[in-house]
């Protein structure tokens, strides 16, 4: 995967990058992990600058996370009930649960934002729970921002310094990606063996 990526950074500068943060919000399968440090590895050799390739690329993963809290903020709550009494057991959701989500986020939001946009897989979904509960959209922006673009900087920071030995971090990361998936698949069945109806 890395080849096709280091090519279209190399090939696509700047744009490439944003268009591959983008892409990578939206579909998170992509790995922000590799694409950064590429990145980074890239302003090593001189193609693109260390600055430029960390704003670049923290600019097309908020896009991401704006659609992706613009569509959560359209479904709305009132919307989401109705999926969360149909389908409640394969979310590992009932409308308790959410409830006592809404009332949890409204006090630790701005937290949450931060921290889940610097946490791998969580990075693009923290946004759907931001918009369902409708965080105002400033607030949203800013700690979004705060916490991508320190995502962002210290993976290619990691990529720059690494140089040549970017193949060993890359080992590492899609170790750690790894782990997080399967630990995130874990939790799910767990709730899905382990859920019940209320009442």
């Amino acid at each position: 995967m890395s080849d096709w990526i280091q090519r279209l950074i190399a090939d696509g500068g700047y744009f490439g990058l944003f268009l591959l943060m983008l892409a990578e919000t939206v579909f998170p399968p992509l790995p922000s992990e590799v694409i950064m440090s590429m990145a980074g590895l890239q302003a090593a050799k001189g193609i693109l600058s260390l600055p430029g390739a960390i704003l670049s690329g923290s600019a097309g993963a908020m896009l991401g996370n704006l659609l992706w809290y613009l569509a959560a903020r359209w479904l709305g709550m009132e919307r989401f009930r109705p999926l969360i009494e149909r389908h409640g057991r394969w979310l590992t959701l009932d409308w308790t649960e959410v409830e006592r989500a809404e009332r949890w986020f409204s006090r630790h939001g701005y937290l949450v934002v931060f921290v889940g946009r610097m946490t791998p897989t969580l990075r693009s979904l923290i946004s759907v729970p931001a918009g369902l509960l409708r965080m105002p959209l400033l607030p949203f922006i800013a700690w979004s921002a705060l916490g991508t673009i320190g995502w962002s900087a210290m993976l290619a920071l990691g990529g720059w310094l690494l140089g040549t030995r970017f193949s060993e971090m890359e080992v590492w990361l899609d170790t750690a990606a790894t782990i997080a998936l399967v630990l995130m698949a874990g939790l799910y069945l767990w709730r899905l063996v382990r859920w019940r109806r209320p009442g």
